[in-house]
C-alpha cells in the first residue's frame, strides 16, 4: 500500500552529514568507549623495541624455546585421527566436554562440587576478561583495581565505561586496611562495586604474590561488602620458590562447602603461560548463573573457541606436569640471574621486588625520574622495557617500570641489566626533574 511522503522523516534523513571528498568522519563514528582505551604507549615501546640487538625485557612473553614443539605436532595429529571432521567443524559454545570435565577436577582439587557446567572456555585469556566485563558493568559501574595493575584488564574493562577506583598495593599485596577503608566509603555513598580484579599469583606486573592471610580477608570483606571476585590466575603453576597458597576459588568454595554456586569468586585461567599461547585455550570457572550468561556473551563474540585447537589441549593434558616443571626451573635460573645481575649493577635509591614464580619483576626508581622519558635513552642502549605508567589505571608510577625474565637468556641478561644501570645512572647524574 502507498504511504504518504513524510517530509519531516525526509528532511531529517537528508540533512545528516555526507561523506566528503575527505572521506568519513572516523572520530565521530567510533564508540565512546573504544574512545577511552589508549594503547599507544604500549606501541610506541614494542616499536622501539624491534631493533636488531635489543634485549627486550618489556615484552610479556612466554619462552618460546621451552614450548612443547614435537609433542603438540604430535596432538594434532591424533585430535585429527581421532575425530575426523569432528574436529574442524562447529562446536559447543561452552567448550569441548572432555577438556571441560578435566578442568572441572583441576582447578580447585578435591572440590566435587565443580562440574563441567562451571567451566567455560574461552579463546584466551582476554576474551575471559572482555566476557567478563560484558556480563557484569553497566556505564558508571564501580570497578575496583589493585595498582598497579594489568593493563590488558583495564583495556577490557573500560569500553563498558566503569569508574575505576584504586586500591594500593605492597609487598603482600592489596593492602586489606585500605580496601576495607575504600568499600566502606563507598557504601556510605550508596555505592557497590560490581568487583574487584585481582591477580593473586605472581602479579603482573610486579611479580608480587597476595598472602594467605590477605586471600581470606579479600573474601571476607568481599562477601560483606557484596562484592564479586575476578581472579585472574594465569602464572598460578608458575611457582619456583615458597609455599603453593590455594587459590581464591578454592578458599571460597571450601566455605560453601563445596558448592560453585554460592561463591562470588570468578575464575579466570589459561594454557597460555604453560602449554603455548598461540593455541588460545583459556577458561572460566564460575556459578552457574554466570557461565549461563558467558555461554550468550561468547555466542556474540566468536560462537565458540576453535574445535581443534581444544582437543589438541586435551591430547597435551598428560604433558602438563612435565611441561610446567620444565618452566619453573628454567623461570627460577632466569630469575635468580637476573636478580643477581640488579643486585650487581643498579645504583642505589632503587628498588626491586623478588618473585615467587611467575615472569616478572619490578622496579622503583628514584621520584625526579620518568621511565617513560627515559626509555628512548635505554633503546639507545639496546635495552627496552615495560613503563610503569601503563599499569596505573587513574595515573601515576611515572618512575616505575616492569622487567619480563622469562624470554633472555644468561648473556643478554648481564648486558641488558649492564645497559639499564648505566641508562639509571646517567638519569639521576643529571639531577633534573624527567617527569614528562
Amino acid at each position: 500500500m502507498h504511504r504518504p511522503f513524510d517530509t519531516a522523516a525526509q528532511s531529517q534523513r537528508f540533512s545528516q552529514p555526507s561523506i566528503g571528498a575527505a572521506g568519513p568522519a572516523f572520530g565521530a563514528a567510533f564508540s565512546a568507549g573504544i574512545g577511552a582505551v589508549n594503547g599507544s604507549a604500549l606501541r610506541d615501546m614494542l616499536r622501539m623495541a624491534q631493533v636488531p640487538g635489543m634485549v627486550n625485557f618489556g615484552g610479556g612473553l612466554p619462552a618460546p624455546d621451552l614450548f612443547p614443539m614435537d609433542r603438540i605436532a604430535q596432538a594434532s595429529a591424533r585430535a585429527l585421527e581421532q575425530y575426523g571432521w569432528r574436529a574442524v567443524q562447529y562446536g559447543t559454545t561452552e567448550g569441548f566436554l572432555p577438556l571441560r570435565e578435566w578442568l572441572a577436577a583441576y582447578t580447585c582439587p578435591g572440590m566435587g562440587g565443580v562440574t563441567p557446567e562451571h567451566i567455560q572456555i574461552m579463546t584466551g585469556g582476554q576474551q575471559s576478561l572482555d566476557l567478563i566485563a560484558k556480563i557484569f558493568i553497566d556505564p558508571g559501574d564501580t570497578v575496583l583495581l589493585e595498582t598497579p595493575t594489568y593493563m590488558g584488564a583495564v583495556q577490557s574493562f573500560t569500553p563498558y565505561r566503569p569508574n575505576f577506583a584504586a586500591v594500593p598495593t605492597d609487598e603482600h599485596g592489596i593492602d586489606m586496611d585500605a580496601l576495607e577503608a575504600l568499600l566502606r566509603d563507598l557504601a556510605m555513598q550508596g555505592r557497590t562495586p560490581k568487583f574487584i580484579y585481582t591477580i593473586p599469583n605472581f602479579q603482573n606486573p610486579t611479580g608480587r604474590t597476595l598472602s594467605l592471610e590477605r586471600r581470606e580477608r579479600l573474601l571476607d570483606l568481599t562477601t560483606q561488602y557484596g562484592v564479586f571476585v575476578v581472579e585472574d590466575d594465569p602464572y598460578g603453576q608458575l611457582r619456583f620458590s615458597g609455599d603453593d597458597l590455594p587459590s581464591l576459588a578454592e578458599l571460597m568454595l571450601r566455605r560453601t562447602g563445596g558448592n560453585p554456586d554460592r561463591s562470588h569468586v570468578v575464575y579466570c585461567s589459561s594454557f597460555s603461560k604453560t602449554l603455548a599461547p598461540g593455541l588460545r585455550d583459556a577458561w572460566v570457572m564460575a556459578a552457574r548463573p554466570i557461565t549461563d550468561k558467558l555461554v550468550l556473551a561468547k555466542q556474540g563474540a566468536d560462537m565458540h573457541t576453535p574445535t581443534l585447537n581444544q582437543m589438541i589441549v586435551t591430547e597435551l593434558l598428560p604433558l602438563l606436569p612435565e611441561q610446567v616443571d620444565k618452566l619453573r626451573h628454567s623461570y627460577a635460573a632466569r630469575a635468580r640471574h637476573m636478580l643477581a645481575a640488579l643486585d650487581r649493577e643498579l645504583p642505589p635509591g632503587v628498588s626491586r621486588t623478588t618473585p615467587e614464580g611467575g615472569m616478572f619483576l619490578w622496579l622503583t626508581l628514584p621520584e625526579q625520574v620518568s621511565t617513560t622519558a627515559m626509555l628512548p635513552r635505554a633503546v639507545e642502549r639496546r635495552v627496552a622495557y615495560m613503563i610503569g605508567e601503563c599499569f596505573h589505571a587513574l595515573g601515576g608510577g611515572h618512575n616505575t617500570m616492569r622487567l619480563c625474565f622469562s624470554t633472555a637468556g644468561p648473556e643478554d641478561i648481564d648486558r641488558g641489566i649492564t645497559a639499564l644501570a648505566q641508562t639509571i645512572r646517567e638519569e639521576l647524574a643529571g639531577e633534573v626533574d624527567t617527569r614528562s
